[in-house]
């Protein structure tokens, strides 16, 4: 009987502790800032937007990936976000994964997961590569989104830094308790502006 007495304070007192360690965890996660410091390597339907942004004029519809892509219905676009995460706080704040869901004027335009274990320590700040994959078809289609913000990205050289749009990030990160993972309780939101310079 005594055995069993201390086996059950053991197992309180671990777990216990672990809801703490837990309750920690989600503490320095909301603490943390989340920035979007950077886009590169966009290409739409197989086209780098870089190039496209020396042409003088174009229509996005002329491009030959984007006119087979609209039969089909399948429109890719790839690119590579940059993902700042910094921990202001007292706690290590560590993601084994995220899910993430990317939307562009509040429209979304893609969602995935982000298998990386990344550790913020104290006071650091790190970068995370998010590689995106979308069919955009349905935003190409409409013609309005994406026109406005190439063309628009077309006057980068210029010292102006031009509002194109508003990219959203929305991101839910598992952590380890032990080896059990918890997913964050909601999504953590990070707003960003599309201008001619981040698209650069």
């Amino acid at each position: 009987m005594k055995n069993i007495l201390m086996i059950c304070l053991f197992v309180t007192t671990v777990f216990g502790c672990g809801i703490n360690k837990q309750a920690q965890q989600i503490k320095a996660l909301e603490n943390c800032t989340y920035k979007i410091t950077g886009v590169q390597q966009v290409s739409i339907a197989g086209t780098d937007v870089k190039k496209l942004m020396d042409q003088q004029s174009f229509s996005l519809g002329s491009l030959p990936g984007v006119a087979l892509g609209l039969l089909r219905k399948d429109i890719p676009l790839k690119a590579n976000l940059n993902l700042e995460i910094s921990n202001p706080s007292s706690n290590l704040a560590a993601i084994n994964q995220f899910e993430y869901k990317i939307l562009v004027n509040n429209t979304d335009l893609a969602e995935g997961l982000v298998n990386q274990t990344v550790s913020i320590a104290q006071g650091q700040t790190v970068t995370v590569p998010v590689q995106l994959v979308s069919n955009i078809y349905g935003l190409v289609s409409n013609g309005n989104i994406f026109n406005d913000i190439v063309k628009a990205a077309q006057k980068g050289s210029s010292a102006k830094d031009e509002k194109l749009g508003l990219l959203t990030i929305k991101i839910k990160p598992t952590f380890m308790l032990g080896n059990t993972p918890f997913k964050y309780p909601g999504y953590i939101t990070i707003n960003k502006d599309i201008s001619s310079k981040i698209l650069l």
